[in-house]
C-alpha cells in the first residue's frame, strides 16, 4: 500500500524508540488506540449529534459596558478639545 517492507518498518520503530523512548511507548499505543477509537465512534455518531443552536429568544443579552470612573485619561481628553 505504502510500499512499506520490513525494513522499513524497523527503521521507523527505532526512530521512535530513540525520540520517545523505551518507557513511554504504552502510553502512546494507549492514546493511539484511544483516539481512532473515539474518531470511529464520533463518525458513525455524528448523523445523531445535533449542533443547531435552541432558540434565537433565549441567547442571553450582552450588558452595556460600565463608564470608567472620571480619571486623569478623561481630564487630558477635556483639555485637548
Amino acid at each position: 500500500m505504502f510500499g512499506l517492507g520490513p525494513t522499513e518498518l524497523i527503521i521507523i520503530l527505532v526512530i521512535v524508540i530513540i525520540v520517545f523512548g523505551v518507557g513511554k511507548l504504552p502510553e502512546l499505543g494507549t492514546g493511539l488506540g484511544e483516539g481512532i477509537k473515539n474518531f470511529k465512534k464520533s463518525y458513525r455518531d455524528a448523523k445523531s449529534i445535533d449542533v443547531s443552536p435552541e432558540s434565537v429568544d433565549e441567547a442571553p443579552e450582552k450588558e452595556a459596558p460600565e463608564k470608567a470612573p472620571p480619571g486623569k485619561a478623561s481630564e487630558k481628553a477635556e483639555e485637548k478639545k
